[in-house]
């Protein structure tokens, strides 16, 4: 019993410096200022885009790279621009590829496109030998019929940076771009430049040919250069967009979508109400049917409450409108693990034992039914999340925190608190306390 009260001290000390934690991050001051809470686009407001992407120039076994190479460089590009909280997704589907970019506080959609819209796709194509170098040809021809896809793009590029040619007469100060390929891209355009020795190497950008150099030679250290007659304010930026990170996929512009701030409010303030009107409901409940052991479940609960909200802000968890219904949904579960240990509480008691025996019999033999019923509903919300869209897996995650967190409080932390407070005598008192319902 001592070693029990002994934790259940420990447990109360750490539920305080949770609560520590918690008000040191809401006020925005102390030590744990920088932990705030990370709210979804539903709940702050802000800009959803939906773009479609092309994928019919790559092969099926790079699609999934590219797509996730793709994601980093929108992730990248967006954090650059100071938008906080991004969410980018992106789905694949037999049909069709989609890209999601979620921008929580950027409300104007015109200024949210442009964000994503700067950055280029650079790609190599090789000039079709079997095109008739003739003009009007050239012109009446599409240009995915002239220039053949390489598989060199942007996703294997390194660094680019701003260089002024002065070798040439006349050339003098004319700035273009020094791109340096990742070790992957340095080997493909080591081989595209070795089997291609006379051919044209043009360089597109945004589906655009802005240079069309020949290959004289092998070039196997990785660098290429663009120069395609810009000013030096026109060089800087080009340079500076590659290094954002040059897109791997084409992506067009599907759907946009608007959130406003005053709805993401109303949202969030009616979801804290209903979770702190189920809490209130839920110890209610407990405290009046099971007495004791439903007052302590109910500072388990308590505990578990701290805690999950504790991994929200570590992890962080991006907090949406579905997210809270997982958590909320999350308390249900966990009561329902301590109903068990109670009921079978009662039974022991109601059968002679005495309250010591029947605290660890009723553990015991509740802890099978507990077990099987929580890993279900972890797995069902890992499936959740494996298969779902974002909002799908916002309720997911939040469920499956808070199953785990759960089966901790519900088994460990209530059944050391009850065997803190379990009397060694036992009197009327006492067993109307460890009683449940009608029962005394």
């Amino acid at each position: 019993m001592t070693t029990s009260r002994i934790t259940s001290f420990i447990i109360i000390l750490v539920l305080i410096g949770i609560g520590f934690f918690h008000y040191s991050s809401y006020a925005g001051t102390g030590p744990f200022a920088d932990f705030p809470f990370k709210l979804g686009l539903d709940l702050n407001g802000g800009t959803r885009l939906l773009y479609g992407i092309e994928t019919e120039n790559v092969s099926t076994a790079d699609v999934n790279d590219s797509l996730s190479v793709l994601k980093e460089v929108i992730e990248r590009r967006v954090n650059l621009f100071g938008v906080s909280e991004s969410i980018v997704q992106t789905e694949r589907s037999f049909n069709n590829n989609r890209l999601i970019v979620e921008l929580p506080g950027v409300t104007d959609i015109n200024e949210a496109v442009r964000l994503l819209g700067e950055t280029p796709l650079l790609e190599f194509r090789l000039m079709s030998e079997n095109i008739p170098q003739d003009p009007e040809v050239l012109e009446n021809t599409p240009v995915d019929e002239i220039f053949l896809s390489t598989g060199l793009t942007g996703r294997f590029l390194s660094r680019a940076q701003v260089v002024f040619n002065s070798s040439n007469v006349g050339a003098s100060n004319q700035p273009s771009i020094l791109l340096e390929f990742n070790e992957e891209g340095r080997a493909l355009f080591a081989n595209i430049t070795r089997d291609n020795v006379g051919r044209t190497l043009a360089i597109f950008l945004d589906g655009q040919p802005i240079s069309n150099p020949v290959i004289q030679e092998e070039i196997s250290q990785g660098t290429a250069q663009i120069s395609g007659g810009f000013t030096p304010e026109e060089a800087r930026l080009l340079a500076r967009n590659l290094n954002y990170g040059a897109l791997p996929l084409p992506i067009y512009l599907l759907n946009t979508e608007k959130v406003g701030p005053t709805l993401g409010r109303a949202t969030l303030s009616l979801g804290v109400q209903a979770g702190i009107v189920g809490f209130l409901l839920i110890i209610t409940f407990l405290t009046f049917w099971y007495r004791l052991p439903g007052f302590l479940a109910s500072v388990a609960l308590l505990f578990y409450v701290a805690v999950v909200l504790v991994l929200f802000k570590l992890i962080p968890v991006t907090i949406t409108s579905a997210g809270i219904a997982g958590l909320i949904l999350s308390f249900g579960i966990a009561v329902d693990s301590n109903v068990l240990i109670f009921s079978r509480l009662r039974e022991e008691i109601k059968s002679g034992r005495s309250i010591s025996e029947a605290i660890e019999e009723g553990f015991a033999r509740a802890w099978t039914s507990i077990r099987d019923s929580n890993i279900s509903n972890i797995l069902t919300a890992v499936i959740l999340f494996w298969f779902g869209t974002s909002i799908v897996k916002g309720f997911a995650l939040t469920l499956a925190l808070g199953v785990t967190v759960s089966m901790m409080t519900a088994v460990w932390i209530t059944k050391t608190f009850l065997r803190a407070v379990r009397p060694r005598k036992e009197t009327f008192l006492s067993r109307f306390l460890f009683g449940s319902g009608f029962f005394k």
